[in-house]
């Protein structure tokens, strides 16, 4: 988990992640990026970079993207991606607490 969790591992906000994939982003990419721009459309990553993209989301926010969260559209923006992460967070949460 990232430095930007509060204490005793609470879930991290929507505009953390959306920042901390920013950065990733704009890193990889070279690009100035906004939170609801489509990377696909704009050629900014491939398909073949969705998959560093799976990787780093699993790893760096500590979630299983397996199934139907493997589709394409919820990596297509930050946004989406952000949602993933959250929505994700919070079924493991949920499974950790029954």
């Amino acid at each position: 988990m990232t430095a930007e969790q509060t204490a005793e591992g609470a879930a991290l906000s929507s505009e953390t992640v959306e920042r901390e994939l920013l950065g990733f982003l704009e890193t990889k990419t070279k690009a100035a990026l906004t939170p609801d721009q489509d990377m696909f459309a704009s050629g900014l990553v491939s398909s073949m970079f969705a998959m560093e993209l799976v990787v780093h989301l699993e790893q760096e926010y500590q979630v299983a993207i397996v199934g139907a969260d493997l589709k394409l559209d919820n990596f297509r923006t930050v946004q989406r991606m952000t949602e993933l992460v959250l929505r994700l967070q919070g079924a493991s949460t949920t499974a950790g607490d029954a």
